[in-house]
């Protein structure tokens, strides 16, 4: 079965994030929607261009399995900025449904939404003072009810890894990893 996942991109978004966690996600046959916050094409936080495919405004209406936030900056400050995005990930929450975020997004994100406090929570190092309570953890990659989080670029692939067993089953990410000629385990 399909599962119906949106990226939501920004201005500055972290091209490492976005694209593994896309491609990923494809590879284990994901219908990825690439929606953008701002602009259809997107200069991310280390000059990399590439174009989205819709708005999110655009995608408002749309029910999905999983929204998941890359990182960088300024593009998770983007990100927060959009009122469509922060309805959509809330709405998400309520029905119970999966969100996920990685790198500044846990703290930039989903933190000011009332997203993952108080459950446990993982983001880039540089960001763990803006989370509440002490639950952010060192982990690459943190599973809490239907919140997933990872800690930065280097777990990128672990995290949408982890994303596709959640969404899928263990053996779609191990035949996932086989295709990635990643070691299995």
């Amino acid at each position: 079965m399909t599962k119906k996942v949106l990226v939501p991109v920004a201005q500055g978004t972290e091209e490492m994030e976005a694209v593994t966690i896309i491609d990923v996600l494809r590879r284990a046959g994901a219908e990825v929607i690439i929606a953008s916050v701002d602009t259809l094409t997107i200069k991310a936080s280390r000059g990399l261009e590439f174009k989205a495919d819709r708005l999110i405004k655009d995608c408002v209406n749309e029910d999905f399995d999983l929204i998941v936030l890359p990182g960088g900056i300024p593009g998770a400050d983007n990100l927060r900025a959009s009122k469509d995005l922060e309805m959509l990930l809330k709405r998400q929450a309520r029905e119970k449904k999966y969100y996920a975020a990685i790198c500044a997004s846990p703290a930039v994100v989903l933190h000011p939404y009332g997203l993952v406090t108080p459950g446990k929570v993982t983001c880039h190092p540089g960001f763990a003072d803006r989370i509440d309570q002490g639950n952010v953890l060192s982990s690459p990659v943190v599973v809490d009810k239907n919140c997933i989080t990872g800690r930065g670029a280097g777990a990128a692939c672990e995290f949408a890894l982890s994303l596709v067993a959640l969404l899928y089953s263990e053996q779609k990410k191990q035949d996932v990893m086989q295709g990635l000629a990643l070691p299995q385990g």
